[in-house]
C-alpha cells in the first residue's frame, strides 16, 4: 500500500538547489516513510551535503517543497523539535567536557534539568563516556568525540535523525556502536537519513537506498533491489550497483526506480 503524506517523515517534490549558475541539486522527490532507515548514497561532490542542509533547514531552496513530519523546513522553530542533525564535522567545545557539552545543548532544547540528567548518563554509559565525562573535550579521540556529537543529535529524542558521515574514520568499535544505535533508534520508530560512503553500513541497517549523483536522484529502491540492477556484471552487492548506477552514461536523464 502506497504511504499517504501523513505517513512520511520527509517530502520534498522537484527540489533544486543553485548557486549562481552552478546547479548543485536537480529536481530530486523523496518520500520516506516514518521509521525508515534511509541510506543516501553518492560521489564526493555529488550534493549529499547540500540535500542534508536542506532538508534541516539550514539552507533554503531554490525551488521546490520540503517538508519534514509535515513541517515546512523554513519554519525552523517549528522544525527544530522533531529533527537531530549530527554534520560531518560536529559542533563541539574542546573547553568543554562531555557532560558539559551535552548539558549546554539540553538547555538548548529546553529539555527539564532532571530529564537531562538522566538521560545524559544513560548516554555516557551506552557509549562507554562515563569515565572520561568530565575531561576536556580536546583531549578526546576522534570516536569520542564522534559519539558525543551522536548523544548530542538524539538528546531531545527526535523525531527524525540526520547522519552525515557518521562513522568516517572511527575505529571498528566505535563504528559498531554508532551503527548499532541507529539500528534501536529505528526499532523505536525514529526515521534515520544516513548520508554515508560507507557501503557495508548501508548494507547493514538501511531499509530504502537512494543514489545520488551529480545533483540527481538516479536509482532509489530497497538495497536489494538496487543491488539487482548490478548482478549481471558483479557479485550484486551494493558496491557494484553503487560504481554502475554512478557510471551510466545517461546518469543525469532523472530519478530511475529499482
Amino acid at each position: 500500500m502506497p504511504s499517504t503524506d501523513i505517513d512520511l517523515a520527509i517530502q520534498t517534490t522537484d527540489l533544486r538547489k543553485t548557486y549562481g549558475s552552478e546547479v548543485a541539486l536537480d529536481s530530486v522527490s523523496l518520500s520516506i516513510p516514518t521509521g525508515t532507515v534511509y541510506g543516501f548514497l553518492g560521489p564526493n561532490g555529488a550534493g549529499k551535503t547540500t540535500t542534508m542542509r536542506l532538508l534541516t533547514g539550514l539552507t533554503q531552496p531554490t525551488s521546490g517543497s520540503v517538508r519534514v513530519c509535515g513541517v515546512d523546513v523554513a519554519d525552523r522553530r517549528a522544525l527544530a523539535p522533531h529533527v537531530g542533525y549530527l554534520p560531518e564535522e560536529p559542533p563541539l567545545y574542546d573547553e568543554f567536557s562531555a557532560r558539559e557539552q551535552l548539558e549546554y545543548v539540553a538547555d538548548l532544547r529546553d529539555i527539564p534539568r532532571a530529564t537531562a540528567r538522566e538521560r545524559i548518563d544513560e548516554y555516557l554509559d551506552a557509549f562507554d563516556l562515563t569515565d572520561d565525562a568530565d575531561k576536556r573535550i580536546d583531549a578526546y579521540s576522534k570516536g569520542m568525540r564522534q559519539k558525543t556529537a551522536f548523544v548530542q543529535s538524539v538528546l531531545h529524542d527526535p523525531d527524525v535523525l540526520f547522519l552525515d558521515e557518521p562513522t568516517s574514520g572511527l575505529d571498528p568499535r566505535a563504528a559498531r556502536t554508532i551503527r548499532e544505535s541507529i539500528s534501536d533508534f529505528a526499532d523505536a520508530g525514529t526515521t534515520v537519513f544516513l548520508s554515508t560512503h560507507i557501503l557495508p553500513v548501508v548494507e547493514a541497517v538501511a531499509d530504502e537506498v537512494g543514489v545520488l549523483f551529480d545533483g540527481r536522484l538516479v536509482a532509489e529502491g530497497t538495497p536489494s533491489e538496487v543491488q539487482s540492477r548490478a548482478a549481471t556484471d558483479g557479485d550484486g552487492s551494493l558496491e557494484d550497483a553503487f560504481l554502475a548506477v554512478t557510471s551510466e552514461t545517461d546518469a543525469g536523464a532523472g530519478r530511475e526506480k529499482a
